[in-house]
């Protein structure tokens, strides 16, 4: 059974200049770039999402800004589908389940953004409907968050969702680990 590269999230909004930026986005889409790259020379299926924020009150990703659309370093070619979402999870009130059966895929490749809101939801949702993913560690980003008080550098919010993630619900591999 073929894989399919799930790209989550991947937008302007996230990068330099956006309105959300990330820590480690563009190293992140680089490696993404990569596993791109060889999902295509091997002619396999890639999914781009991309979130639009419907919720009132939201300050990125909003419909009809440059912010919502996907970065040029994964853009998607001709032929590419692109699953467009509101929630968190890939899965929510999407396409993306039909898609897969339609590809009969059962495996998925599993990237983006940001690591522990969209890219964990999106999993965990994958592991609840009999998916098989592997998670490229370092083609995902984050940012820093604050609990009570406390700010929570992404570099820990990173590795932290990143061992929950692999703990049971995907294999967890870097870029270099995933292509060898």
């Amino acid at each position: 059974m073929s894989e399919c590269l799930i790209v989550i999230d991947m937008q302007n909004d996230y990068f330099v200049g956006g309105a959300m930026e990330l820590v480690g986005i563009d190293e992140a889409a680089s490696n993404a770039a990569k596993v791109i790259a060889k999902f295509r020379a091997d002619g396999k299926s890639i999914i781009h999402i991309q979130h639009l924020s419907s919720r009132e009150g939201a300050t990125f990703f909003i419909p009809g800004t440059i912010g919502c659309e996907i970065n040029d370093a994964v853009k998607p070619t001709k032929g590419e589908t692109v699953v467009q979402k509101a929630f968190p999870s890939s899965f929510q009130g999407t396409t993306l389940e039909n898609e897969l059966e339609k590809l009969g895929v059962k495996e998925l490749v599993i990237c983006g953004a940001m690591t522990h809101m969209c890219i964990d939801t999106t999993v965990r949702s994958a592991f609840e409907r009999g998916y098989t993913s592997t998670l490229i560690s370092d083609a995902c980003a984050t940012c820093d968050l604050e609990y009570n008080g406390t700010v929570v550098p992404a570099v820990q919010v990173q590795s932290a969702f990143l061992a929950a993630i692999g703990a049971v619900f995907a294999k967890v591999v870097s870029t270099a680990e995933y292509l060898v």
